[in-house]
């Protein structure tokens, strides 16, 4: 393993103040929900969960660009979503097979579009449609003055079970455990070093950072944002969505 080192001086003689960009990966086809529609466009509560997670982006006064990288085939994205919300969003037909590789042609878009390596990125999955702009506010209060960045997370509530062959193999130790959510706050040169390094390893942006021996910070998120990924979850966030608005 790794020893954590420090981040690279990625911040000596900037081009320019270090700017917060938003990158949203979303070029899955959903296959887990069990829906023939990708499912960042199945409707909840009267917007497609897409939108949901593009007006909480909107309202984060500090991104300077929010960018979603679409499926190069993505027919929907003009149909489903409004045009005012699509005016205050770039998109890029980017998105590869696996969500690593959206995310790495995703930051390669962002460096295109002007960002440079001192800028930060928050990437965030489409499936958290149930974002709140105070959630990455927090987020980007907690980051900026940090050396690697970090990520929303929970604390591991339940109890944790290892399985093998469909039995309980041993019951885990959740001391110092957390639940990883997204945005996860990175600056690009740092991201972009650590996409390409760990490849398929990668499970997530905070995974990737790691492996190149960083250690990204934990910020306290919420269990509200759930990540919205078998059928069943589809049902738990519109109630969420519907008890909000009224």
């Amino acid at each position: 393993m790794l020893a954590a080192r420090a981040a690279p001086d990625v911040m000596s003689e900037p081009s320019h103040a270090a700017r917060i960009h938003a990158l949203v990966p979303c070029a899955g086809s959903g296959s887990r929900a069990g829906s023939s529609l990708a499912k960042q466009y199945v409707d909840l509560d009267g917007l497609p969960m897409l939108a949901h997670t593009l007006v909480a982006l909107a309202g984060v006064d500090r991104l300077s660009l929010v960018l979603v990288a679409l499926a190069p085939d993505d027919d929907e994205f003009e149909r489903r979503i409004a045009g005012p919300l699509r005016a205050r969003v770039a998109i890029a037909r980017c998105g590869g097979a696996t969500r690593v590789l959206t995310v790495g042609a995703g930051l390669a878009e962002l460096a295109r579009l002007g960002a440079d390596a001192n800028d930060w990125v928050l990437v965030h999955d489409a499936a958290r449609c149930l974002l709140r702009p105070a959630w990455v506010d927090a987020l980007i209060d907690a980051c900026l003055g940090d050396a690697v960045g970090g990520l929303l997370a929970v604390p591991a509530a339940d109890t944790l079970k290892r399985e093998t062959n469909g039995r309980v193999a041993q019951t885990l130790d959740r001391t110092g455990v957390w639940q990883a959510q997204t945005p996860q706050m990175f600056r690009l040169g740092v991201l972009v070093d650590a996409v390409a390094r760990a490849g398929a390893d990668a499970t997530d942006e905070a995974s990737a950072v790691e492996s190149v021996g960083l250690a990204p910070r934990l910020v306290a998120g919420s269990a509200e944002n759930l990540k919205v990924t078998r059928a069943e979850d589809f049902a738990l966030a519109e109630a969420i969505l519907r008890a909000r608005r009224a």
